[in-house]
């Protein structure tokens, strides 16, 4: 029971009970405690600028850096990319489809605390644009722009990796790639104290708000669930028919990853079964499953792309706002693009939530409540993302002509140990 207590992610789940319950007690009294909340969100902020630049700059500096010898073929590399891009998008669309139709954030609006002036007027599409590129990298850094940090980031990230190529030398990457280090070490450190900020900034909003609190838990994670089953049916219809497969096999052969996924809620945990499960249930061959599965657990994160862009819908109706269609479009964008590289710390999505609300200029109180049921959030987000790359892997391998039907119907058997022998 002790070790059960000392893990963070329980605390979390403790802290979000209790701050609802004592909330709903005290009243209006517990706004007292929302400066210690205040004070956790702003250390999550504080390190959101560096990660963020530092990430991306030494991704692409590091890039090119080793050539690795491969004969997979430029079909199965596009066609991997081609599928995992498509099934993002899908799985984005339904999260922001049933975003709008359920609206999961618009029962905290009877807090006050979270009303924010709308911008008087939208920008246009030039002057947008233009503000993508900042004229002082300082600046946006201390105002919290991130399109801005992220154009310089790439740009830095080219400079920085033609630099290495020329003169050999990695001395600047190593340093970037050390304060990320770095970096990553304070946000660890700072979700030690999750479970506190956590707390009081729930028992400051349900204050305020009552139980009525928990309605937009329940719609949050409903979202996930319905788009979640919803977007295994799309795909194992796609599956089926371009793969000329029995869909009816599928639950069964998923069993077992998709158990790991939900309970560890982790893809790297799970993806040493995926990649056996592949190969020895599914009919993959070895070279492709390798491939697309590795690729995949990196970049394949349909239900990432899914739960991100619902946490924008919600932190948008949280706050009572309407943002600009352009802005909207944008968020959904880098919510997007977090799924081909995203940040795995503990406590990343009070990381991503922080970095998406700062992006298109949403604020940050209502992240707590995301953060205290992230746990649950994360066992379907994690569960869509490894069943994913298994679909791609069929789809990429049904491309090349290596997918043997013969071992998906179970009319032969493999094993992965006679497949590495061989």
């Amino acid at each position: 029971m002790k070790k059960i207590l000392q893990s963070t992610t329980i605390q979390i789940v403790i802290a979000t009970i209790s701050g609802i319950i004592f909330g709903s007690i005290v009243g209006e009294w517990a706004s007292n405690l929302k400066f210690i909340g205040d004070i956790f969100i702003r250390l999550i902020q504080m390190s959101v600028v560096i990660l963020v630049m530092t990430s991306i700059i030494s991704a692409i500096g590091d890039m090119g850096k080793e050539k690795k010898e491969s004969q997979l073929g430029i079909k199965m590399g596009l066609n991997t990319f081609k599928w995992i891009l498509l099934f993002t998008g899908i799985s984005a669309a339904i999260g922001y489809f049933f975003s709008v139709i359920v609206e999961p954030g618009r029962g905290m609006q009877a807090a006050e605390a979270y009303k924010v002036e709308t911008e008087t007027g939208a920008l246009g599409i030039q002057e947008t644009l233009v503000n993508f590129v900042s004229t002082n990298i300082f600046q946006a850094m201390a105002n919290g722009e991130m399109i801005p940090i992220i154009v310089f980031s790439i740009l830095f990230g080219i400079g920085l990796n033609q630099t290495i190529k020329k003169t050999n030398t990695t001395l600047i990457l190593d340093i970037i790639k050390s304060v990320n280090s770095i970096t990553l070490n304070i946000i660890q450190t700072v979700m030690k104290i999750a479970p506190i900020g956590i707390f009081c900034l729930l028992a400051n909003v349900s204050g305020t708000i009552g139980f009525k609190i928990m309605i937009p838990m329940f719609k949050y994670l409903g979202i996930l669930f319905v788009g979640v089953i919803l977007m295994m049916l799309i795909m194992t219809i796609i599956v089926s028919i371009r793969c000329k497969l029995n869909p009816f096999l599928l639950p069964q052969k998923f069993l077992q990853m998709s158990i790991i996924a939900l309970t560890t809620t982790s893809s790297a945990i799970t993806f040493p079964t995926a990649l056996k499960d592949c190969i020895e249930k599914f009919g993959v061959k070895r070279d492709v499953a390798n491939f697309t599965m590795s690729i995949g657990m990196t970049m394949g994160s349909s239900g990432a792309a899914m739960c991100y862009v619902v946490m924008i819908m919600f932190l948008q109706q949280s706050a009572g706002i309407e943002l600009p269609l352009l802005k909207l479009l944008t968020g959904i964008g880098l919510a997007i693009l977090l799924t081909l590289g995203t940040i795995t710390v503990p406590g990343g999505s009070a990381v991503v939530a922080t970095f998406l609300a700062t992006s298109v200029g949403l604020p940050v109180e209502a992240i707590a409540l995301l953060i205290g049921v992230d746990w649950f959030a994360g066992m379907f987000r994690t569960f869509l993302n490894v069943n994913n790359d298994v679909f791609v892997s069929l789809l990429v391998a049904n491309s090349v002509d290596a997918l043997d039907r013969e071992v998906y119907h179970a009319q032969k058997s493999t094993s992965l140990s006679n497949v590495l022998e061989n």
